[in-house]
């Protein structure tokens, strides 16, 4: 991720800092959304939710796959199949 310092952005940008630190910031070109400006501390709280809802959706697979029986041989051979 790039980063650029604060002190060294162009007084134009400041605003969007500010802004940024409050809420999440759409940027948009003439073609659409380019990108979103979030603090720091909100992407580490979407980053951390992000691989919590991929570990409970794991654990669920894991569950669902044991229900139907799947076993680790079976997995294996399923893996080692090339047909």
């Amino acid at each position: 991720m790039k980063e650029i310092a604060v002190k060294d952005a162009e007084d134009g940008l400041r605003p969007l800092f500010d802004a940024a630190r409050k809420a999440p910031v759409r940027l948009a070109g003439d073609d659409g959304t380019v990108c979103v400006a979030m603090s720091l501390e909100q992407y580490e709280r979407l980053r951390g939710a992000a691989w919590d809802r991929l570990a409970e959706s794991v654990e669920n697979l894991r569950k669902e796959a044991a229900a139907n029986g799947l076993t680790e041989e079976k997995l294996e051979a399923l893996l080692a199949d090339d047909s």
